[in-house]
């Protein structure tokens, strides 16, 4: 690193080195053991197939993609009931949510989000040179009533996750709207519904309806979770004209591919595809749950396709250990430290096989006859 003077050098301006880096999970365990990546949320069944032939067609690697993402837009409206002029799609809902940011906050203004927000909240408010604020949560849930103390003359958006990364945890709509209406019209209430289409809870709403009838609401959506396309980087946002609008006059060009619209476009289609995602999700959710909980772990009430595991705080059985432990079998679960959870583990839903391995490793670590009785045992 240079020790020249900072007048002598190029330096970031405020807020950019308080930034920590974002760190994606683990994908790599011992060697000589077969991995089972359970650290990222990612599907367990894989793209669709239609999406993989579309991504093979698009072998025009020498042309520009479409800038607007127009045949993207067209589907996600058709399948969603939207207008496709209140759509723009980004590289994965991250890029849209570090432009939401940029667009309406900068020196001088606030950014609000809930304890357990998902880290890239705070990057993207710290990237627009605003300033991150933080509401408590309760019992790993979002507090409207903290979110809406914490709002003051400088806020200017609050980030919402339903369903919450890492907790799992959501927020009925009834609570949603009661969030809208409290907020000054000038604040832009940001809803992350990444994991939307895993939540069967008839009191919930992604946000859809909020975004048709607010001039305040935005909603951010990805193709990386139960589309299977995290590689391709898809994901888009529904919002007001006037939002989209400021966000189309900043972002790139040409920020998702060619590849990655066929694909996504196909995926949108493959109904069949997504029900069989979510009735995998279905089964071993609350399968995983149960089990877990029978070996004395307490496990946070999830609606998506992860659980947040709580460890005791005693040696021997404490989150680090217990993921030193799964390591070493090829279980690569995801240490939450970061978002100030050093006593739990998240774990996404994995194969069946991922699935009954991780239930049987973790009984063998606690330890003691009921908990291996409590292991994966037969049948789902």
């Amino acid at each position: 690193m240079s020790s020249a003077p900072a007048a002598n050098r190029p330096v970031p301006r405020p807020g950019v080195l308080a930034i920590e880096a974002y760190v994606p999970g683990k994908a790599q365990a011992g060697a000589g053991v077969k991995v089972h990546k359970l650290s990222a949320n990612e599907t367990p069944l894989g793209p669709s197939p239609k999406a993989l032939e579309a991504f093979r067609s698009a072998a025009a690697l020498e042309l520009y993609p479409d800038g607007s993402s127009t045949r993207l837009r067209e589907a996600i409206a058709a399948t969603y009931g939207l207008d496709p002029a209140r759509i723009v799609c980004g590289t994965g809902s991250d890029e849209l949510l570090m432009l939401t940011a940029m667009a309406f906050a900068g020196p001088g203004d606030e950014v609000l989000y809930s304890q357990y927000g998902f880290l890239v909240y705070r990057i993207a408010t710290l990237a627009a040179g605003a300033t991150p604020v933080v509401a408590p949560e309760t019992d790993f849930r979002t507090d409207v009533d903290a979110l809406l103390a914490a709002v003051t003359e400088k806020t200017r958006v609050v980030f919402l996750a339903n369903p919450n990364n890492p907790t799992g945890t959501y927020l009925p709509f009834d609570e949603i709207k009661r969030l809208q209406r409290g907020l000054p019209p000038n604040v832009l209430l940001a809803l992350d519904a990444a994991y939307a289409e895993y939540v069967r809870r008839n009191d919930y709403e992604a946000g859809i309806e909020l975004v048709a009838t607010c001039a305040n609401v935005v909603m951010l959506r990805t193709f990386s979770k139960i589309h299977g396309l995290a590689s391709l980087r898809v994901g888009w946002l529904y919002g007001p004209a006037e939002v989209v609008d400021a966000i189309n006059r900043i972002r790139g060009a040409f920020n998702v591919s060619a590849p990655g619209i066929a694909a996504a476009v196909a995926a949108i289609g493959d109904t069949a595809h997504t029900e069989t995602a979510v009735a995998h999700n279905d089964t071993w959710l609350p399968w995983l749950s149960e089990k877990l909980t029978a070996l004395g772990l307490t496990v946070t009430p999830s609606v998506t396709n992860f659980l947040l595991v709580h460890f005791p705080d005693v040696p021997g059985k404490t989150a680090r250990e217990a993921d030193a432990f799964l390591m070493e079998r090829g279980l690569i679960l995801r240490r939450v430290d970061s978002y100030g959870l050093p006593g739990a583990l998240r774990v996404s839903i994995g194969t069946e096989e991922a699935n009954r391995l991780l239930v049987d490793a973790l009984a063998a670590f606690m330890g003691g006859a009921e908990a291996a009785k409590a292991g994966s045992g037969h049948g789902a």
